[in-house]
């Protein structure tokens, strides 16, 4: 690898202290490294699209090396997604699981790069497709829940174009294996190794006492359809795509979420496994 690009959560390193120390540690290296450059707007603006970067990655980078959190991690996976880069997170936040380089562990890491001693290792996206044509990817998860409104949802639930179940419910997260370890473990889903490839569907805050979480094939077919409120009202619904792009459904709408044909590279260090690494998190 000879050409890197460096994506930072400012909120993480405001100072650029740890970006320019990786920046200055590789190019003394003989290699080529570029920082993400701001927008205006980006600096004013928390949301997660500005949180990391605001402009495109550079022609010819080999790697890019993602300081912040899951959610930076996230949302450079999707700013990569027609690139087929490798991602390398550092985690500067607290509870990482994507991004597996701790802050006193980064100089160990980048020599490691450099002496080519690292696996990539692909993950399973999510793909969505809305009723009126709207479509957008996913690493972690698709979450469809009711917005700013006190209200139960009505969500049927169909594969493979049969019927399966309603959830009457706040909302329901579809997960990857890489999403398991976020909202859906949050909302009672289990936990998955992330080089799998399966579906999870997990209801949030299920208004039934015989409501689980559902693992489906990497080949199913899920059609969420919002259904009708009290007395056969208008419901209006959020679907998210890695709490990121925003859209509002509303009763009969539907989205169909499959499994990408994309993926997302993630660069492994770690010889630890999956388990060992998840007993280490948990405790």
């Amino acid at each position: 690898m000879e050409h890197f690009f460096i994506i930072t959560n400012r909120s993480k390193d405001a100072d650029f202290e740890e970006t320019n120390y990786i920046r200055d540690f590789l190019e003394k290296n003989g290699k080529k490294c570029d920082i993400a450059e701001y927008s205006d707007a980006a600096k004013c603006d928390n949301s997660l699209e500005n949180r990391a970067y605001a402009t495109a990655v550079p022609d010819g980078v080999d790697c890019c090396i993602v300081l912040g959190g899951d959610g930076t991690m996230l949302q450079a996976a999707r700013n990569v997604i027609d690139r087929d880069i490798p991602l390398l997170g550092v985690n500067l936040g607290t509870l990482g699981y994507l991004a597996e380089v701790e802050k006193n562990s980064v100089e160990s890491a980048l020599k490691q790069i450099l002496a080519e001693n690292f696996e990539i290792e692909d993950r399973m996206m999510l793909y969505g497709e809305t009723t009126g044509g709207i479509t957008d990817y996913a690493l972690n998860d698709i979450v469809i829940a009711r917005g700013s409104a006190i209200q139960v949802i009505n969500l049927n639930i169909y594969v493979n174009g049969l019927f399966l179940t309603s959830y009457h419910a706040d909302g329901v997260i579809m997960a990857t294996p890489t999403g398991s370890t976020g909202y859906s473990m949050s909302a009672g889903g289990p936990i998955v190794e992330p080089s799998a490839e399966m579906i999870l569907m997990t209801p949030i805050c299920p208004h039934t006492l015989n409501t689980r979480s559902i693992i489906l094939s990497q080949d199913d077919n899920v059609t969420v359809e919002i259904g009708s409120g009290r007395a056969g009202s208008v419901l209006e619904v959020e679907a998210t795509f890695d709490g990121s792009k925003n859209l509002t459904l509303k009763t009969g709408d539907k989205i169909e979420i499959t499994k990408a044909s994309k993926t997302t590279r993630i660069l492994k260090l770690n010889k630890v496994s999956f388990l060992e690494a998840l007993h280490g998190k948990l405790n």
